[in-house]
């Protein structure tokens, strides 16, 4: 018997046949809701909790001896989660380093790779990048000498939605010194080829580098492979790290050695540290760009969530996800949610190798929307102008949850209830 995708049946079917579901029961999930933000914050495991305590009571008990006795010490800390997450980016283990916060290892990393000589004075980014991203580009070509207005090209979308890969390429000229893009747009979830432009970018003997926060922990990289220059990215997110949980870095070995533009006393090699010389001599690898001193408690909670992460293994999450992505857009328009009187229109590109981690539901009243999802206890976000994002993770999302999700979105115009509260965002949407 054929059974319609329609169906709540059909989702059930493929609940039984998800061989990651049992990895939800190790998160926190609220009784009653739909958990569809997770590539904004992820969720509480039971496994970054047990990590969390386990490093509050070492410092309990263990005091300042903590830095050389703690299991795992914190001393080396960084580097070691580092080496768990090299694979989860195809990298070798000492060219990722887990410290700081996103925006500063931006800046720490820029710093350092943009080097405008003569007429390469530009940095290459895209008019739908997220905005933090921009902010540092501009501060960092200001603080080079130049002009944000001249020395900032952003490559224009087409659609509002995406950006051609074509007009990236053809974008990154004799002017460009640097191209900086995200792995995924924010908004839309489009997933650029990686390799493909950093092959161009280096044809044309230009460094680049990926902002990887929209696709770290959910979709399997091969830096090494594609010759990637260097890449950031936050852990809470995929990586369920926590809010504001600490960030990582990728540098390419070709780089090291490489003088950091924004050294720290905690960049220095490891084992002459407290040597206390005011000469920087950098780590080895890439923990050669940290600045400060590893916030431990911000990285404790990711000792659980890598370990995670690392049992289901990053190439079956890829695959669940675009299982469930697919499986929502599909449920969407056999619906007939895209018709009228619904009007949804979805903003993700179709193809599985175009797609990052999450869905955009557009519609003309998505603040409304967004707030009567919630009311509804489905947890979306919201992104401006028209956007309901909605993150289906593999490690804790089902196939029922996106079966849901969806009679909800046809609930809410059915009832008008997308004609009701106010039209304006929250502060955070």
């Amino acid at each position: 018997m054929t059974i319609e995708i329609t169906s709540e049946d059909y989702a059930t079917r493929l609940d039984k046949a998800d061989d990651l579901a049992h990895f939800a029961s190790r998160f926190y999930k609220t009784p009653g809701t739909i958990y569809l933000d997770g590539n904004s914050l992820g969720l509480l495991s039971m496994d970054a909790e047990e990590s969390l305590l386990k490093a509050l009571e070492q410092w309990k008990t263990l005091g300042i001896d903590g830095w050389l006795t703690a299991d795992p010490p914190w001393f080396y800390l960084g580097e070691r989660l580092g080496e768990q997450s090299a694979s989860l980016v195809g990298a070798q283990p000492d060219e990722v380093v887990v410290a700081g916060t996103t925006t500063v290892n931006l800046h720490a990393l820029v710093a350092t790779f943009y080097k405008p000589e003569g007429d390469r004075r530009k940095i290459l980014a895209g008019d739908l990048d997220f905005p933090s991203d921009i902010y540092a580009l501009q501060a960092q070509i200001r603080l080079h000498g130049g002009n944000p207005d001249t020395d900032l090209v952003k490559v224009r979308s087409r659609d509002d939605r995406t950006i051609d890969e074509e007009d990236i390429i053809a974008s990154i000229d004799d002017s460009i010194a640097l191209v900086l893009l995200p792995s995924v747009l924010y908004r839309s979830g489009q997933l650029f080829d990686i390799e493909r432009v950093t092959a161009a970018a280096h044809e044309r003997g230009v460094t680049i580098g990926w902002d990887c926060c929209h696709s770290a922990g959910v979709i399997p990289h091969r830096f090494d492979d594609w010759g990637v220059d260097f890449a950031f990215w936050c852990n809470y997110k995929y990586l369920n790290a926590g809010p504001g949980g600490i960030a990582s870095m990728y540098v390419n070995r070709k780089h090291f050695g490489m003088q950091p533009a924004l050294p720290g006393w905690w960049g220095y090699q490891k084992d002459r540290q407290f040597d206390m010389l005011h000469e920087f001599e950098g780590a080895d690898g890439a923990g050669a760009f940290q600045i400060s001193t590893i916030t431990v408690l911000s990285a404790a909670p990711l000792i659980g969530s890598l370990r995670i992460t690392q049992e289901a293994g990053i190439d079956n999450m890829r695959r669940k996800s675009l299982s469930l992505t697919r499986y929502m857009m599909d449920l969407i328009h056999s619906s007939g949610l895209t018709d009228s009187p619904y009007e949804y229109t979805i903003g993700t590109p179709q193809e599985d190798e175009r797609r990052g981690g999450h869905v955009a539901v557009e519609h003309a009243n998505a603040p409304q929307i967004a707030r009567a999802l919630k009311s509804r206890g489905v947890i979306p976000d919201f992104r401006p102008p028209n956007v309901i994002r909605l993150a289906p993770v593999p490690l804790y999302t089902s196939f029922t949850d996106v079966w849901q999700t969806v009679q909800h979105l046809r609930e809410i115009i059915d009832s008008n209830q997308h004609e009701q509260g106010s039209a304006v965002r929250e502060v955070v949407a």
